[in-house]
C-alpha cells in the first residue's frame, strides 16, 4: 500500500495517525474500566511505561547522531537536576538543535 505525498495523502496520513491513536488511549481506558488496579497491575503499568521509554531511548542513544546523544545527556541531566519532565525536554531539544546548528 502507498499514499502519495501530496497534500491530501498528508493530510490522510495524519488523519489515520490521529484515529490509531485515540482509539488506543479511549480502548485503553475502556478496558483497564472493567479491571480491578491491584497493587500488581499499577506495578505492571509503571514497568511498562519504563520499559517503552528505554526502548526508545537506547537505540537513539546507539546509533544516533551527535545531536541525538546530546539531546539524552542534557534531558537527562536536566531531569536529575530539576525533576520536571516538559522543562527537562525542552532543554534537550535545544541541545540537540544546538549542536545540529553548530555541527
Amino acid at each position: 500500500m502507498a499514499i502519495e505525498t501530496t497534500t491530501l495523502g498528508v493530510l490522510g496520513l495524519i488523519a489515520i495517525m490521529t484515529l490509531t491513536t485515540l482509539v488506543t488511549r479511549f480502548g485503553g481506558v475502556f478496558i483497564m474500566s472493567f479491571l480491578r488496579i491491584s497493587p500488581r497491575i499499577e506495578s505492571f503499568i509503571n514497568t511498562m511505561a519504563s520499559s517503552v521509554l528505554i526502548a526508545i531511548i537506547v537505540p537513539m542513544a546507539v546509533s544516533g547522531d551527535l545531536g541525538a546523544l546530546a539531546a539524552l545527556v542534557a534531558t537527562g541531566v536536566a531531569m536529575l537536576a530539576i525533576r520536571k519532565p516538559l522543562p527537562a525536554i525542552a532543554i534537550g531539544l535545544m541541545a540537540a538543535a544546538l549542536v545540529r546548528y553548530l555541527g
